[in-house]
């Protein structure tokens, strides 16, 4: 009996993930930008009263949703809003249909449509497309990452700070008020060692901005899959160093992407400031 295409082709199977993936972060980006004019139309709390979800938030979801499964009916699905299916296929799809979603009620950039494709329990392709610059950040596994923005395409490469004093900090914040108080203490055995620091408000646009060297480094607690595995893939293959790690108690997990030159000094810092 004769292989199926994934078994005979995985390269192929990759090339088919990141073309709908692509396409459909495209799709759903155009959404969420038609519906900025109405984004406090239907505003809902989550977890707490500043974890907001909008209308325009479960559209996106729907329509990532549907265009994915309809083209790939046995894949599996984890979405941030609800979105969850196991699939028979060996792919699942990580989605985040607007990380961000306080910018996006806001009228802030940044905001991205996420979707991260993994074959078999690991990530292959990440997605970024974030909506109010135009520019996707994608990547494949062990072919690099870049940057499209007006038809133009970037390849991607971590800067090199010499150490930390030179290094220039993203992170974010937490909606649980502990996780927030905390993350803030954090925050302030951070800065005095580093270059400075800059929030965006989503920690995948921030992880991409890692990659493309326009920050440096990027630490974050209380982060799920669908805010940050697209991202680090684009970090990865950027030539970030990418930590997950648990032990965090309900802050699980911290995220660290830091370049080479000052991963070491970075962990070390950051696991400082939190004991």
């Amino acid at each position: 009996m004769s292989a199926s295409p994934e078994q005979a082709a995985p390269q192929t199977l990759v090339d088919q993930l990141l073309a709908l993936a692509l396409a459909t972060a495209g799709e759903a980006a155009a959404l969420v930008a038609a519906g900025r004019a109405r984004a406090g139309d239907d505003v809902e709390s989550k977890t707490t009263a500043v974890d907001v979800v909008t209308a325009v938030d479960k559209a996106s979801e729907r329509l990532v949703v549907d265009r994915l499964l309809g083209a790939r009916p046995d894949d599996g699905v984890l979405g941030e809003e609800g979105a969850s299916r196991s699939g028979t296929s060996g792919v699942r799809w990580v989605v985040d249909p607007i990380d961000g979603t306080v910018n996006f009620l806001y009228g802030l950039g940044s905001y991205a449509v996420c979707i991260a494709a993994e074959v078999d329990g690991v990530v292959e392709v990440g997605v970024v497309a974030d909506v109010p610059t135009g520019e996707t950040f994608a990547a494949v596994r062990g072919r690099g990452a870049w940057s499209e923005r007006d038809g133009v395409r970037t390849a991607l490469r971590c800067s090199s700070p010499p150490d930390l004093e030179h290094t220039l900090v993203a992170t974010g914040f937490a909606y649980d008020r502990g996780i927030r108080t905390r993350q803030g203490e954090v925050l302030a055995r951070v800065l005095p060692e580093v270059r400075d620091v800059r929030r965006w408000g989503s920690a995948a646009v921030e992880i991409c901005l890692a990659a493309a060297g326009r920050v440096d480094a990027f630490y974050q607690l209380d982060l799920k899959p669908w805010d940050h595995l697209a991202a680090d893939l684009v970090a990865t293959e950027a030539g970030l160093h990418v930590e997950v790690t648990t032990g965090w108690g309900k802050a699980d997990p911290l995220v660290l992407a830091t370049p080479p030159t000052i991963a070491d000094g970075f962990r070390a810092l950051v696991a400082r400031a939190h004991d």
